[in-house]
């Protein structure tokens, strides 16, 4: 027996069992769950430990940072407290002091001695030659901050007091009193070589460093400093405190150094320091997941097949029904017994839906059919009696032939508009309806007007609403012309577009306003009682649907056109409808 077959045999089975009876299947599936977790929970746990030793590994790059740094910011500051001592000397013994400085330590590249404005009083240098002018000190620091035990450093600055010589320094300042009791600031420059290259070979991890800041947080060394000024590189550690950060998978060591305002800064990337250890752990699990996922992949198949699949093709059965109730055909699912109770109840549910939306549309098609024949029936006496009472004067004046054309006109127009009751006509019987009422306007008005038709041929053979133009050119005459001086025209249009058949009915009369346009459309007739241009509207919509009916466009003194658009109607389409 093959796999498949097997399957469908233990989806059978599944399905004639209860609910209660997949609680063990449903423990089943809890405790795979369970174990995914499981293992996902040790990874995680195994992922923070590295993150510890990564933490660790920082902090100890960051120490021994902070004691180089410190060491040599202390020999600063004996220095400064040499150079202090000695400054106040006898000239001579002063400038031998300060020449074998120079040269023990190479390191000094000057010290100088500055009044309260900022002058230089004296420089004393390893050969170097003082510019006469030169743009900004940055050696000199106005209003220096004195603080008991603390160094007064500048950021690493290039030295620009000198001819030709632009050594990269920092500096330390201090205040002091001279031989005659004037405050002086003394201030030496010191090479930040050592200090830069020290910093730059630390590294913590592949990609890892240390930079130096101020408790501001701006920064005073950095390795990349070149990508710092070029804005391609920012540090996002303001405000610091002692202590360690992780912000975005990066980690943030500071610690700060007690003899001045520097705080040491090491900054490590949480993946790189323990993605190859975790990824060996990973690979050893995949296996084991892979195996899980399996086991999981299947158990869903067969659940799927016990609950999904039923309960989705319920769902589209509902959607279908939805969407086309009318003709909509229910198949049951079968599934669970709670499942399969729900289909039969749907299917009921259906089945009484169709037939209560059947009583209805039949009970809508009856109520359509009596107000259709209710505007079909309102017919115009006074058109009859004008009509009858111009044949009785043409049959007392001896106008026998024009009576008999009359009447002959009368009778297909009334002919037509019965139509054995049909709603639907084919376009050439309305046609003809036209003509024969306008051939009677025609005798009556004693040719106050003219008419002519622009009829496409293939249009003929379609099917309209009976009694469509006959209103619309009525109005044309009663509303448009009664008030001419001049000879009226009246010129009806049927064409096709597409799928449409377009009716226009255009006269050249004295028009209306847009406002008597739209009332037109709105109000039913008043002075008489046939089917005015609303009703005509009306049964068009009732027919056919609201994207269909009449348009008018008017211009005062100008004329009136009104377009009548309906669907292409093929004898039979709609007629039962």
């Amino acid at each position: 027996m093959k796999m498949a077959d097997r399957i469908k045999q233990a989806v059978k089975r599944f399905q004639q069992i209860s609910l209660s009876s997949l609680f063990v299947i449903l423990v089943s599936v809890i405790v795979m769950i369970t174990s995914v977790v499981s293992l996902l929970i040790f990874v995680n746990l195994y992922r923070n430990d590295m993150e510890q030793n990564a933490i660790t590994t920082s902090e100890q790059a960051v120490v021994q940072v902070k004691n180089t740094v410190f060491n040599y910011t202390e020999d600063m500051s004996d220095i400064m407290q040499m150079i202090c001592a000695n400054i106040q000397k006898e000239e001579e013994e002063a400038n031998n002091f300060f020449s074998n400085l120079l040269k023990i330590r190479s390191d000094v590249v000057a010290v100088t001695s500055y009044d309260m404005n900022g002058k230089i009083l004296k420089c004393w240098t390893n050969g170097q030659k003082l510019k006469e002018n030169y743009i900004k000190n940055l050696s000199y620091v106005r209003d220096l901050p004195q603080e008991e035990g603390i160094l007064n450093i500048t950021k690493p600055h290039v030295e620009s007091l000198f001819v030709d010589y632009y050594p990269w320094v920092v500096t330390i300042s201090q205040n002091m009193q001279d031989a005659n009791g004037n405050t002086i600031q003394v201030a030496v420059d010191i090479s930040f070589y050592n200090i830069a290259d020290y910093v730059d070979d630390v590294g913590i991890g592949q990609h890892g460093y240390c930079y130096i800041a101020d408790d501001a947080g701006n920064i005073v060394y950095h390795p990349q400093q070149q990508l710092i000024y070029a804005s391609l590189k920012e540090e996002n550690q303001k405000n610091m405190e002692n202590g360690t950060y992780i912000k975005s998978n990066v980690i943030y060591t500071v610690n700060s150094l007690q003899n001045c305002d520097w705080h040491i800064v090491g900054v490590c990337y949480v993946d790189e320091m323990i993605t190859n250890k975790v990824e060996r752990v990973v690979s050893s699990l995949v296996v084991i997941l892979a195996i899980v996922l399996a086991g999981t992949v299947f158990l869903g198949s067969v659940f799927s097949d016990l609950f999904s699949k039923p309960v989705t093709s319920l769902v589209r059965a509902m959607g279908e029904f939805e969407g086309n109730s009318a003709e909509f055909v229910y198949h049951p699912v079968t599934g669970t017994k709670e499942i399969s109770a729900l289909s039969d109840s749907f299917e009921h549910m259906a089945v009484r839906i169709q037939k209560l939306m059947e009583e209805v549309r039949q009970e809508e098609i009856s109520l359509r059919k009596t107000e259709l024949k209710a505007l079909q029936a309102q017919i115009n006496p006074h058109f009859l009696y004008n009509t009858l009472d111009a044949i009785a004067w043409m049959c007392e004046a001896g106008r026998n032939e024009d009576a008999v054309e009359m009447v002959n006109a009368l009778a297909r127009l009334f002919r037509i508009s019965i139509s054995r009751g049909h709603e639907l006509i084919p376009i050439e019987k309305e046609l003809q309806h036209a003509q024969s009422y306008l051939h009677i306007q025609n005798f009556r008005y004693k040719n106050q007007f003219r008419y002519q038709f622009d009829v496409d041929e293939a249009c003929l053979s379609y099917y309209c609403n009976k009694i469509t133009l006959q209103p619309i050119i009525e109005n044309a005459i009663y509303h448009g012309m009664d008030r001419m001086v001049d000879e009226g025209m009246i010129r009806i249009g049927i064409h096709q577009s597409e799928d449409k058949i377009i009716f226009t009915v255009e006269d050249n009369g004295v028009g209306m306003t847009e406002e008597q346009c739209e009332e037109v459309l709105k109000k039913e007739r008043s002075d008489r009682a046939g089917i005015g241009i609303k009703n005509v509207n009306d049964r068009i919509k009732i027919y056919f649907g609201e994207e269909y009916g009449l348009t008018i466009k008017s211009e005062l003194d100008e004329g009136t056109c009104v377009t009548i658009m309906m669907p292409k109607v093929t004898e039979g389409s709609y007629e039962d409808k």
